[in-house]
């Protein structure tokens, strides 16, 4: 088929390759803008740019999609379908019609639960037992449309980035999967009185309240591992955990209870795996407790 593909961030990556080794024709790839990032603060492409400027294809990073010379553009294009990954922009519905056969999505949720940017991270968080990728296609509402194939996954103790590289590999197999039956799969509407919202991250939340409950805690600190990393100060000095384990154990609300780095909670307590300090690699916590010695009774905030 004669594609376009449109997506920004690693996520992205192995269904765009996906697509290439399938044998479709990718006639351009639509990213995100580069943005400044790093020392130096140079612009830098999305990881999708770079890596469709490797495979010799087509990049366009426009700011907008509005425009009907843009919407002109991308119509001339001739494809059959577009293939969308987190893209990070919203499609005008002139876009939305252009190809063939519309444009499809690759979402990281069993929808319609976790609709919106940050479904990972939301699934984690509530304790959901499963998640997954579905296959859309796309509407102008907020991740709407009809499911035209999905596939689940347990979450069980995965952190965020976990769950994200096997959704990008679940999603690239089920879009070739798609794209090989779209004359034949029959789209199924979502029921809207299931969805939920997955709000986009904000730092904040990452700060870790150690009034709640040990097991809230934990999964946020699985939802948040590897960013933007839950947090908290040791002696003035900003750590992320990265993983913990529940302790059944009890004490004042984030106060180390034993030389081990036992935090206490609002119920149960929680014992460091797995931390990391500004500027440093992570390290387990025995590594950590080797250049950060700490006693009993310490308050963490």
């Amino acid at each position: 088929m004669r594609i376009i593909f449109m997506g920004t961030p690693d996520f992205a990556v192995p269904v765009l390759d996906a697509l290439v080794e399938a044998d479709h024709h990718v006639a351009a790839v639509y990213s995100q803008p580069p943005r400044r990032s790093g020392r130096g603060k140079k612009e830098r492409p999305s990881p999708v740019h770079a890596r469709a400027e490797e495979l010799g294809i087509e990049v366009r990073t426009p700011t907008s999609l509005k425009s009907a010379e843009e919407q002109e553009a991308l119509a001339a294009l001739g494809a059959d379908v577009a293939v969308v990954a987190a893209y990070g922009m919203l499609l005008p519905q002139a876009v939305l019609d252009a190809p063939k056969h519309g444009c499809l999505n690759v979402h990281g949720s069993l929808l319609p639960r976790w609709r919106g940017a940050a479904p990972i991270h939301r699934a984690i968080q509530a304790g959901d037992e499963e998640t997954g990728i579905t296959i859309m296609q796309m509407e102008a509402g907020l991740d709407t449309g009809p499911m035209l194939l999905k596939s689940s996954t347990p979450i069980v103790c995965k952190t965020t980035g976990e769950l994200h590289d096997e959704l990008a590999q679940m999603g690239a197999r089920l879009m070739v999967e798609a794209l090989a039956q779209l004359e034949e799969l029959e789209p199924e509407e979502q029921d809207d009185t299931l969805a939920t919202y997955a709000p986009k991250i904000d730092k904040a939340e990452a700060h870790i309240d150690f009034a709640q409950p040990a097991e809230d805690i934990e999964r946020n600190v699985r939802a948040f591992a590897p960013f933007p990393g839950a947090w908290f100060e040791l002696n003035d000095v900003r750590v992320k955990l990265l993983r913990a384990e529940i302790i059944n154990a009890s004490g004042e609300p984030g106060t180390l209870i034993d030389d081990e780095m036992t935090i206490a909670c609002g119920e149960k307590a929680l014992r460091p795996v797995t931390l990391q300090k500004a500027g440093k690699p992570t390290m387990s916590r025995e590594q950590f407790l080797r250049g950060n010695p700490v006693c009993e009774g310490t308050q963490l905030s």
